[in-house]
């Protein structure tokens, strides 16, 4: 042992000696670049600079399934119920089953459509209007608890979607959400001790807490990695009314508490650092970015109580899809029964969102939910049976005014047929 101590510290003598004499020499190279020194026993012989990269390639997830961009997105909306039907047009088409129904109101009938018209995409239930996961996750998965089996093996349907070249969007509904506000009271907004409901019956989360951002990021994470091209997030955005609410319930503001901006800018800061984060969070994975916004909030400088800024949320996604049902709308644009003028209605809209596009640096795809479905709830004299004029309508509507790209809503999932979703093009 000594000797193995003795010969350590005469190696070491040797080396300083080299260092202070000049024998051994350095350079000082840029960042990135690599030193690499041979040695004799009384000097360095070479100097070889080694170029390393600058910036290694960022990680990037592989689903292993194609779905290239449409010349427009052109789709429909799916509910989960619907989507599970794709196992049915399997089985029939392969000879398992002899039951296919073929009406619009179920998957049969939307893949005739993709089949047969200019439409070429599909807005499906991931995380649903009540917080449900649509589908079973792992049993181990943090995501089990809200669980349902409505869609069997998601993979195996995007996989027919694959097949057909069918554009898959996985819609995501954000801060409404009963499932969760009730097992986690704390990440909600309670009145009096309990989780506060709305006129319907329903509940929300809280948009100021990032457990609950981690949260619906996680699903919009596992929608990408089962295939989805697209995530959709809705209902980004506080309770409608909140401004009337915000000082008499109970809830937290997080990290929002003690920034110096009132309620109001509090709320618009929170719906828009949210929708920065899933999209920074979602880059690896492929996938575009879009977000559901009320229509009226384009014609706004922003939202007040629900915290939607039209322009703020824009600049940080791919897609943005404004709601414009003619049936949801009051006298905006000097119309006073705009379901009754479903072209007019969508042409001024148009008007005033293309005005505020224009102006970001960077401005997303415009691709508006339409009306596919009549409102009959607004009484007689206020409201007209939509069906293949309406549609061609408000389609129509949109082309001219230079957006291609829209999603059709009937919460039924009943679509007219004969539509002409091209007008023009011919």
């Amino acid at each position: 042992m000594g000797k193995r101590v003795g010969e350590m510290k005469f190696a070491y003598f040797l080396f300083f000696l080299m260092l202070f004499t000049g024998v051994f020499s350095t350079s000082v190279l840029a960042e990135g670049d690599h030193l690499v020194a041979n040695f004799h026993s009384q000097k360095l012989s070479s100097v070889k600079k080694v170029e390393l990269p600058r910036a290694l390639p960022r990680f990037k997830y592989d689903s292993g399934l194609s779905f290239p961009y449409p010349d427009a997105v052109r789709g429909v909306y799916m509910t989960a119920h619907t989507a599970g039907g794709y196992k049915n047009y399997l089985d029939y088409h392969s000879g398992v089953s002899t039951n296919l129904y073929s009406s619009g109101k179920n998957f049969a009938g939307i893949m005739n459509l993709m089949d047969t018209t200019d439409l070429n995409a599909v807005v499906i239930d991931i995380k649903d209007d009540w917080g449900n996961l649509t589908y079973m996750p792992q049993s181990d998965s943090p995501l089990a608890s809200i669980g349902k089996p409505y869609i069997k093996n998601p993979r195996e349907m995007l996989e027919l979607f694959e097949k057909k070249q069918v554009y898959p969007i996985a819609r995501i509904v954000v801060f409404k959400d009963t499932v969760w506000a009730k097992q986690r009271p704390d990440l909600s907004f309670t009145e009096n001790g309990a989780v506060w409901k709305n006129g319907r019956n329903e509940s929300f989360v809280n948009p100021f807490l990032k457990e609950v951002w981690d949260h619906n990021v996680q699903i919009a994470i596992d929608a990408a990695k089962l295939g989805f091209k697209e995530v959709q997030f809705d209902y980004v955005r506080f309770p409608e009314g909140f401004e009337k609410r915000d000082q008499t319930l109970t809830y937290s503001m997080g990290q929002y508490k003690d920034i110096e901006l009132d309620n109001i800018q509090k709320r618009v800061q929170a719906v828009t650092d949210f929708v920065a984060y899933a999209k920074e969070q979602l880059k690896p994975y492929d996938v575009d970015v879009s977000v559901d916004i009320f229509g009226y909030t384009a014609t706004l400088p922003e939202a007040p109580g629900i915290g939607q800024n039209f322009t703020k949320i824009s600049e940080h996604v791919d897609v943005i899809s404004s709601m414009i049902y003619p049936s949801h709308w009051t006298s905006y644009f000097g119309i006073s029964k705009p379901d009754l003028e479903p072209y007019r209605l969508v042409t001024e809209y148009t008007k005033v969102e293309n005005a505020k596009l224009m102006k970001l640096e960077n401005r997303p795809v415009s691709r508006p939910w339409i009306q596919d479905f009549t409102a009959s709830y607004l009484g007689r004299g206020n409201y007209l049976n939509y069906g293949k004029a309406e549609v061609e309508a408000q389609i129509k509507a949109l082309n001219e005014n230079g957006i291609s790209e829209f999603l059709l809503w009937d919460a039924a999932n009943t679509y007219t047929t004969g539509v002409d979703y091209t007008p023009l093009n011919k």
